[in-house]
């Protein structure tokens, strides 16, 4: 699944797969799952709980749209708006046949999480069109993003629900959708992941692999080790885990493996990431490389220092994960790994740093260039750059902090014990925490 705004995808950079409703289902109440045990952690309040618990509002839309032959079609979208108490909802739209209520509603509420973390003034918002993107044209598509963005129009806007790109979307449907908008209302910035001609920023592609890099410099020196002598093998091979690798490998890492649908390869010596063509540059082009071939499988399984799953949803599960050899696993894609696979890697005592952390790139970009839209603000991409940085390495210290101060590890423990690996739950406890707070304040 291929990600473009990298705000709460299910994949990063994979291949779109189709899920069905029992897979949505399963997904929200895994969500669920994990916001009940971060709740009793945290001994919320229980009119706060009930309130976090469920989204605010779902919006249920018939967007009819003309095909290219004169007939109509009418397609089902949603719009999921979870938690607004920080500020708009933020989350992406997607085209995919199995969009589903379900689906938004688990992304909505992980979105929440996320800007909460990296202390964004979002809420969290998902939504998507039940259309298979692949069966449009382009006169198409223009005709029913349009169209969506007349039917949602009234729920969202700069200051109250603020769409991004996703699964079967880009920049092209955010500049449709935010012209549509606009003859509703002269507001800007009702749509992040534009393209540069009209807002957009150009280092928005580059800002989840930004952020997964940073996240895995911090945590390997938080556990004794360094990029220089890193050893790192990255499967997805796309916009996230393509730019993670070669700022990794930029910093002194040896990336010894790369992959992406099709297979990988590998280089005991490390890969010149920069030669290896990246699924975003020439799709299908990574086993060209003239390096040894390794399937998927052989590259989880590798002995590595750092292990980057950046491609789709569940690749580490309850069948491989006592296959993972990695010293250290960070989370590229959105829900890599499965809470049966997560279990078993913490008893083996490996660290799981979370999506909800090493991603988070992708929204505080599309932060920027939103707060550009609203205030007419431009910043160089080194200004950028350090403001990213610095939102990512800090929401980085606050849960490394709270791992230790909630007694879900010690910071100096060995990076092989059971307790090294609590980064998921700290890093929901710093989130929720955040959200409950800003509940209190107005009660």
């Amino acid at each position: 699944m291929t990600s473009s705004d990298g705000d709460a995808g299910r994949g990063a950079d994979g291949d779109g797969a189709e899920r069905d409703a029992d897979d949505d289902a399963a997904a929200l109440a895994t969500t669920h799952r994990q916001f009940e045990r971060t709740a009793d952690r945290l001994g919320l309040d229980p009119a706060i709980r009930e309130r976090l618990a469920h989204p605010d509002r779902t919006h249920r839309v018939a967007v009819p749209f003309e095909r290219d032959d004169g007939t109509v079609e009418t397609v089902t979208g949603f719009r999921v708006q979870h938690d607004g108490v920080r500020g708009p909802y933020k989350g992406g739209l997607r085209y995919r046949s199995s969009v589903s209520r379900e689906e938004c509603a688990s992304l909505a509420a992980a979105m929440t999480w996320k800007c909460a973390l990296v202390d964004l003034p979002y809420g969290g918002g998902k939504g998507g069109l039940r259309v298979d993107p692949r069966e449009l044209s382009r006169d198409e598509r223009e005709r029913l993003t349009r169209n969506y963005a007349d039917a949602l129009g009234e729920f969202v806007g700069p200051r109250r629900d603020v769409p991004a790109p996703d699964l079967g979307t880009g920049p092209r449907e955010m500049a449709w959708f935010a012209d549509e908008y606009a003859d509703r209302s002269a507001e800007r910035g009702v749509v992040t992941g534009k393209p540069t001609a009209v807002g957009g920023l150009a280092e928005r592609r580059a800002a989840p692999g930004r952020s997964v890099a940073l996240v895995a410099r911090e945590t390997l020196r938080h556990y004794g080790a360094s990029v220089e002598d890193a050893t790192v093998a990255v499967q997805g091979y796309g916009s996230v885990g393509a730019n993670a690798a070669r700022l990794l490998d930029d910093w002194g890492a040896s990336v010894v493996a790369v992959s992406d649908a099709h297979g990988g390869v590998y280089d005991p010596d490390g890969l010149d990431t920069h030669a290896v063509p990246a699924a975003f540059e020439r799709p299908g082009a990574v086993t060209d490389h003239d390096a040894t071939f390794v399937s998927n499988a052989e590259l989880l399984a590798m002995d590595v220092d750092l292990l980057v799953p950046a491609a789709v949803e569940e690749v580490l599960t309850e069948a491989n994960a006592d296959a993972v050899d990695a010293s250290l696993v960070v989370e590229g894609a959105n829900g890599p790994t499965t809470p049966a696979a997560d279990a078993r890697l913490a008893e083996r005592g490996i660290p799981v740093v979370p999506d909800l952390l090493a991603n988070s790139g992708g929204v505080v970009a599309s932060y920027f260039e939103w707060l550009s839209d609203v205030t007419t603000r431009r910043w160089s991409a080194e200004q950028l750059a350090e403001r990213l940085d610095s939102r990512v390495v800090s929401a980085w210290h606050e849960v490394r902090d709270h791992v230790a101060e909630r007694d879900l590890g010690d910071s100096t423990a060995d990076h092989r014990s059971p307790a090294g690996s609590r980064w998921r739950e700290a890093a929901y406890a710093v989130a929720v925490s955040r959200v409950a707070g800003a509940h209190e304040a107005l009660s």
